[in-house]
């Protein structure tokens, strides 16, 4: 059973990410995978929280879903992220959930990603978790029991186990349209109506979590208005994070949640139930103070991206991009995009002892490699190859430097003579540099500090006491819940990003 068929998450998609920019030439070109980091990470531990309570109502099945899916979970998200405030202010807002649901003797396990990205999920057997980037995006405790107790519905409503059966009936459906169907055209009718199936029995499960997860925040005594003013922020946040700065506008009916003006409506109408605005704990100085240093942004030893230059602080190395392009660090490389139809790639391999760049080149990883266009350059006095290739309606300009034992990859793409990419790999690489012992020890993590605003103080002479962030003063009002013309007044405690 594919992880996703398990997960359950409270958002939208994070709009049109850079994934998603870069997706499309990654899979035109079929280059070779690997990692950014030629060595392995170090094996991270899981510091979770186990919530007491009366005995589990939990079925053996729902155990052993969660149990297996567990450790997956942990290694695509980065690992678990320890820090014993925010474990302990997470833990205790769960408690308070679980008193007031349906079944309070259920067992839960919170575990928190080390991920930037906003998101949270569930998994069978009462495995809660929540990425640091969304508790750095939460305001106070309402907003994240609104989060927390909306998996908790998920949980106890048994929808993983649901869902699990219908992806498997979703999946012999589409094998048996790949394998048997020789009609492409009824193979694909076939199988875009079993994920039109799939995707509203999801729509379904998140429209019954909204309703019963603000039950059981109102009745914990939270705030139950806090949901619909969550999802507000996450529709802008979604939009700030785009790679395009634009909304992603896919269509409803193939997407895992209901449209975010479906769902605000819901959890007002769940609201509601309990009185006007203004009842229930928002708590919100106790939560400022409990994720005060957390971590924002990038995990440290994945590298840094700062503006346009990403940094790695364990390989000491560091490069530029060209304006138009964005970064987004991942896991598995380095991205950017320049709009839609242009993109890049950066990463790392284990070179062959002696294999020079231009060797490695032309050793077969790459589709459409174009006859004759290898040139051999340097960089920094750096060995360096370049090379061009296309696939499909898809141009490529490739560049391998060679540092120690290993080669460090860009791969730039364009669509339509979108973009120069011939200058845009020429002006990178030639920014691409080793960082010096005293550079190394000056990078920092980007973390959450907390300020108290003064009487003078504006949006905009805030936003420029935060560092390594772009549209300081939009992500300012975005983490502490400013709307557009909103002034922070003076007297209160807000959120900045710094190192």
């Amino acid at each position: 059973m594919a992880k996703e068929a398990l997960i359950y998450r409270p958002v939208r998609r994070m709009g049109l990410s850079m994934r998603s920019a870069v997706s499309a030439f990654l899979l035109a070109a079929t280059l070779a995978g690997c990692q950014l980091a030629p060595s392995a990470a170090p094996a991270r531990v899981d510091p979770v929280a186990a919530l007491p309570s009366l005995p589990s109502t939990v079925s053996p099945t729902e155990n052993v879903i969660g149990a297996r899916e567990h450790a997956r979970v942990i290694a695509q998200y980065g690992g678990t992220y320890s820090d014993p405030d925010v474990e302990r202010e997470t833990v205790g807002i769960v408690k308070r959930l679980v008193a007031a649901s349906d079944e309070p003797g259920r067992s839960y396990r919170v575990t928190v990603l080390n991920s930037p990205v906003a998101n949270a999920f569930a998994l069978p057997g009462g495995y809660l978790y929540v990425t640091r980037g969304l508790l750095a995006l939460a305001n106070d405790r309402s907003e994240l029991a609104a989060v927390l107790s909306h998996e908790i519905a998920h949980v106890i409503a048994k929808h993983a186990l649901e869902r699990a059966q219908r992806v498997e009936t979703s999946e012999l459906v589409e094998r048996v349209a790949t394998d048997v169907l020789s009609d492409s055209q009824a193979g694909q009718s076939a199988r875009l109506k079993s994920r039109r199936t799939l995707a509203q029995f999801s729509q379904e499960q998140e429209v019954e979590a909204d309703r019963i997860g603000i039950r059981i925040a109102g009745r914990a005594g939270f705030d139950p208005f806090a949901a619909s003013r969550f999802l507000d922020k996450l529709e802008r946040y979604a939009a700030f994070r785009s790679a395009t700065g634009q909304k992603d506008d896919a269509a409803n009916f193939l997407s895992s949640h209901p449209a975010a003006l479906e769902r605000r409506a819901i959890a007002l109408q769940a609201a509601r139930q309990f009185g006007a605005p203004g009842i229930g704990e928002q708590g919100r100085i106790p939560y400022l103070r409990a994720i005060d240093g957390i971590i924002y942004g990038d995990d440290p030893s994945e590298g840094f991206v700062r503006g346009r230059e990403f940094l790695h602080p364990r390989l000491a190395i560091a490069f530029k991009v060209p304006p138009r392009y964005r970064l987004e660090n991942t896991r598995e490389a380095v991205l950017a995009a320049a709009g839609h139809d242009t993109a890049m790639r950066f990463d790392g391999v284990r070179l062959k002892e002696d294999q020079s760049p231009e060797a490695y080149l032309a050793s077969g990883w790459i589709n459409g490699l174009q006859e004759g266009t290898i040139e051999t350059a340097e960089v920094s006095g750096m060995p360096a190859a370049t090379a061009s290739a296309v696939a499909g309606d898809w141009n490529f300009r490739i560049g391998a430097i060679r540092l120690g034992s290993s080669a460090y990859r860009f791969i730039f793409a364009e669509r339509g003579g979108a973009g120069d990419i011939d200058a845009a790999l020429a002006q990178t690489m030639a920014s691409f540099r080793r960082l010096s012992p005293a550079e190394v020890a000056r990078l920092r993590p980007l973390r959450i500090d907390l300020m108290i605003t003064g009487e003078n103080d504006t949006v905009a002479s805030i936003a420029s006491r935060m560092k390594g962030v772009e549209r300081k003063a939009e992500l300012f009002r975005l983490l502490n819940g400013l709307g557009p013309n909103e002034a922070p007044g003076a007297g209160r405690m807000v959120k900045i990003v710094t190192d």
